[in-house]
């Protein structure tokens, strides 16, 4: 059964942006540069938020939430900021196609926190990098390409993939991201996980959306307010015994910041304190991210009702990653 109007899941509500709508946007940047892009761009962000009034409320309860735990605004967002919000990611859109594609200015990304990570992938140590739908993460490749020996696999819970993999791949066959398809997770992708982190390879998961399939959760205060997320990347870190990071990313002036945390050097969920120690690791998590976005408010890209996202999980079979 579907959940109630403003409280589906995530995955249910799917993306209205597709495959030839990115190719369509990619081509205006390429022919008429940024400003002609945001002309065209703007009115379409307007009405869309004009016609989503369940879009609104989620984009708004967050900046409001946010505010109240981190007075990131000085003031109580209103209309203009969550209209602000919206158009933020239709631009981080294209900053994503001109990542992956090798055309977007890297020199205006810079990295905090990374040091640790680079020299474990140098010495063919792997790790577990939780992320989460904020800023321009495919940025990272700036760091797969730049830093000797760091491949970056990601996991995503979609069976579009399969399209996505093949648009990255037409706009940079080099590229060294890999996506995986996780939605059924089986012993043959947890041994495929453990080859690549032996291997000194890091597995990207975003620790902020519950999966369709998803039997368990973990509760964690994230703005104030009880939230739910995903046990997926600390019962990953754990069965491979290996470190667990943050990879968050935020906008930096006219650019981007890719911030590196480590979380846990290894995770230990003990017998009879396991779902503790989980909420323990996902607290962490909650409390890095919240820092962040003090820092640059409209990065966040979840616009669903996000503190309710654990109510109602439908059994859908693909949906759209953001």
């Amino acid at each position: 059964m579907s959940a109630p109007a403003g409280r589906r899941h995530w995955a249910e509500m799917g993306e209205s942006t597709f495959v030839f709508g990115i190719w369509l946007l990619y081509a205006v940047h390429r022919l008429f540069g940024r400003w002609p892009f945001r002309l065209c761009l703007y009115p379409v962000v307007a009405i869309h938020w004009l016609a989503r009034p369940a879009l609104r409320a989620a984009s708004l309860q967050y900046l409001a939430r946010l505010e109240a735990a981190t007075g990131a605004f000085g003031r109580a967002p209103n209309w203009r900021d969550s209209l602000r919000h919206v158009a933020l990611f239709a631009e981080t859109l294209l900053d994503k196609l001109l990542a992956v594609s090798g055309r977007y200015r890297f020199e205006a990304v810079r990295c905090e926190g990374n040091e640790e990570i680079d020299r474990a992938t140098l010495d063919g140590r792997g790790g577990v990098i939780v992320t989460a739908h904020m800023g321009c993460l495919e940025l990272c490749r700036v760091l797969a390409e730049r830093r000797r020996g760091l491949r970056l696999n990601v996991l995503v819970h979609t069976r579009h993939a399969v399209r996505f993999n093949r648009l990255l791949q037409r706009l940079n066959p080099d590229n060294a991201l890999t996506l995986i398809e996780v939605t059924e997770i089986g012993p043959a992708t947890a041994v495929l996980l453990a080859d690549k982190v032996a291997a000194g390879e890091c597995v990207a998961i975003a620790g902020d959306r519950v999966p369709v399939f998803a039997s368990q959760t973990v509760e964690a205060d994230f703005l104030g307010h009880p939230a739910h997320f995903p046990i997926g990347p600390y019962v990953l870190a754990g069965l491979l015994k290996c470190p667990l990071y943050l990879l968050g990313c935020i906008h930096d002036g006219d650019g981007y910041l890719l911030h590196f945390e480590r979380l846990a050097e290894r995770v230990e969920l003990p017998r009879g304190r396991r779902q503790a120690a989980m909420a323990e690791y996902a607290g962490r998590y909650a409390a890095a991210l919240a820092a962040l976005l003090r820092r640059s408010p409209y990065d966040w890209f979840n616009f669903f009702p996000f503190w309710d996202q654990s109510r109602n999980r439908p059994h859908v079979t693909s949906a759209h990653p953001s």
